[in-house]
């Protein structure tokens, strides 16, 4: 379903460890292989068709598997080393929020490390609180909180938003403080817009011998449109850049896209679809573009030219002429060469380098280029010149100085 997908994308986004639990196992006619052959269509291989993803079989009514699952869990954790110190201080995440009458804003968190307790005060994302109170996952009033426990929190001046992280701090004082300049900090950033991938201006250059890579949201109207769409863009050959789809799926663009796009640096692009008020105002609030289209080779050919523009400009010499170094004179500031032009020309825009033999002893621009007594900006075949380069002053008569200028030439896909 299209909200499992969206769950896929997001842990492939944050290159977080997938378990999954295929549910409602105890309905007659289930068939969890087809879940399976779907998973790997989203190149999710499970662990018994010989790959690395585990699965369970479970059902919420019947509590079938739900302890295969709490297991497998545990030996994830003890693979991947993941633990907590109950003793250092509280940590926890926020996993949901809302604002309960006669309560006020309150949030569920996950301890993740240290033991929350009644009365501390803490920071949470740009705001300051003290732990009221705490209730556990059967709504029952407990004094503390350890690693990997879920509680509601009660005690917020603010509503917190999902993600941000709750701090236990020394005392209400140092809290405060803290708050106080989050929140400056964060009306400061909110006079800058931030900047994210733009197709216009994704200027990323191939570096180390990795390929660049263009990472992309797609929304279309129907889900025959996504697959067709994908498999174009696909079919654009090229071993310089990767394209990459972050997710993909019909319905109109949602806020929840433009967050996803906004942890994985993506452009959103739609086509044939609208984009969600919400979605709107989160565009602008993250700095994603969005791209919208009703013409399917308008966007396709807009990602090609994105593709184009990621790759660096090849430069190319061309050689314009040769100067045999026939004396070498003093100067005011060193040594200069006079030299007659053997072929070509010799310019004094170009970039040279002297041969010695075939061995080149020096490469730059060229300071000085002079006919007789004046400065000249072009001297040709069969005339003589005086040139002298940058601060290079080791010139010998034989020396060639090969001129030269350097073409960009736009690499291909």
């Amino acid at each position: 379903m299209p909200q499992t997908k969206e769950a896929i994308s997001h842990a492939k986004a944050a290159e977080k460890t997938i378990i999954v639990a295929i549910n409602k196992c105890d309905v007659p006619g289930a068939d969890p292989m087809r879940v399976k052959t779907q998973l790997m269509e989203h190149d999710l291989m499970p662990t018994d068709l010989g790959g690395s993803i585990e699965t369970v079989e479970v059902s919420a009514i019947t509590g079938q598997g739900i302890d295969a699952l709490t297991e497998l869990m545990a030996l994830q954790s003890a693979v991947l080393e993941l633990k907590a110190n109950p003793g250092a201080n509280a940590r926890a995440a926020v996993i949901e929020a809302k604002v309960r009458p006669g309560k006020g804003p309150t949030a569920t968190v996950m301890v993740e490390a240290g033991t929350l307790k009644v009365g501390t005060p803490f920071i949470c994302g740009p705001f300051a609180g003290k732990v009221k109170s705490l209730f556990n996952d059967h709504n029952e009033q407990v004094s503390e909180a350890g690693p990997a426990m879920p509680v509601e929190v009660l005690g917020f001046d603010e509503l917190p938003n999902v993600g941000d992280e709750l701090v236990a701090m020394e005392n209400e004082r140092a809290a405060k403080k803290l708050s106080d300049e989050r929140q400056l900090e964060r009306r400061q950033d909110r006079l800058v817009t931030p900047k994210k991938s733009r197709m216009e201006d994704m200027l990323k250059f191939v570096q180390g011998g990795q390929n660049a890579v263009l990472k992309l949201i797609l929304k279309c109207d129907m889900q025959g449109s996504v697959g067709a769409i994908c498999g174009a863009i696909g079919e654009v050959e090229s071993s310089k850049v990767d394209v990459r789809f972050i997710h993909s799926a019909a319905g109109s663009i949602s806020e929840s896209d433009i967050l996803l796009a906004s942890s994985a640096d993506a452009v959103v692009l739609g086509f044939n679809v609208k984009v969600e008020s919400n979605a709107v105002k989160a565009a602008k609030r993250e700095g994603v573009q969005v791209k919208l289209y009703s013409i399917v080779y308008e966007l396709i050919d807009q990602v090609k030219e994105t593709m184009l523009g990621l790759l660096e400009p090849l430069l190319r010499e061309k050689i314009i002429g040769h100067a045999e170094v026939k004396q070498v004179f003093k100067v005011k500031r060193g040594r200069a060469a006079g030299c007659l032009v053997e072929d070509g020309k010799v310019t004094r825009t170009a970039h040279a380098r002297v041969l010695r033999g075939k061995t080149p002893v020096f490469d730059g621009k060229m300071s000085t280029l002079r006919r007789i007594n004046d400065d000249v900006e072009e001297v040709k075949q069969g005339i003589e010149c005086g040139i002298r380069l940058g601060e290079f002053n080791e010139y010998e008569e034989g020396d060639i100085i090969e001129c030269y200028t350097l073409e960009k030439i736009a690499q291909t896909l």
